[in-house]
């Protein structure tokens, strides 16, 4: 199974996965490449940081599920080399959600929101975003949310991160039962 976490920017996908693969270990996460510069205070893991030669590299042999620009930098998720016991999990952006939708339309996609725009706000600057990078992505989010929408993705607002998990984790569970009744 392939399950898709997406959002804007600042909705906490990144916190939310990291509990989610904590929780169940039949997931597993795909780390994504990025051209973009690491955060302060953000972990060496969290992406595979690459400049734009090597990236580009990668993709024009087919090296990425999906990628996409945003903002200036370039964001992909490489192939995955997953065994059939463990499900696939993808914190990626809404083009690269539509892409691996587009691909993969038995996907559990969601799109996860904060409970508001001014709480996205909020921890974009908590993160250490720039503020010209803040009102980027907050403008940007409204297009984010909507082309999600017409994907048909279930939107789990985050707001406590024990009760949005527990969501994700009943979703997780629902989707798997058909294919483990079959299997």
């Amino acid at each position: 199974m392939i399950i898709v976490i997406s959002g804007p920017g600042g909705v906490g996908k990144g916190t939310v996965v990291r509990e989610l693969v904590a929780r169940d270990h039949r997931l597993w996460l795909s780390r994504s490449w990025t051209t973009r510069d690491p955060r302060p205070g953000e972990a060496d893991d969290a992406y595979v940081f690459v400049d734009r030669d090597a990236f580009e590299l990668h993709a024009s042999r087919d090296g990425f599920l999906e990628w996409a620009e945003f903002l200036g930098d370039l964001y992909g998720t490489p192939v995955p080399e997953v065994g059939d016991e463990r499900d696939l999990l993808l914190e990626i952006d809404v083009q690269g959600a539509a892409q691996v939708v587009g691909r993969h339309p038995e996907a559990l996609f969601v799109l996860l929101l904060a409970p508001s725009n001014d709480e996205q706000r909020l921890r974009l600057e908590a993160r250490g975003d720039r503020p010209d990078q803040v009102d980027s992505r907050v403008a940007k989010a409204a297009e984010e949310v909507a082309a999600a929408r017409q994907l048909g993705a279930i939107e789990v607002i985050n707001d406590d991160l024990g009760s949005t998990v527990a969501h994700l984790e009943s979703l997780i569970a629902d989707r798997r039962r058909p294919s483990e009744a079959s299997g």
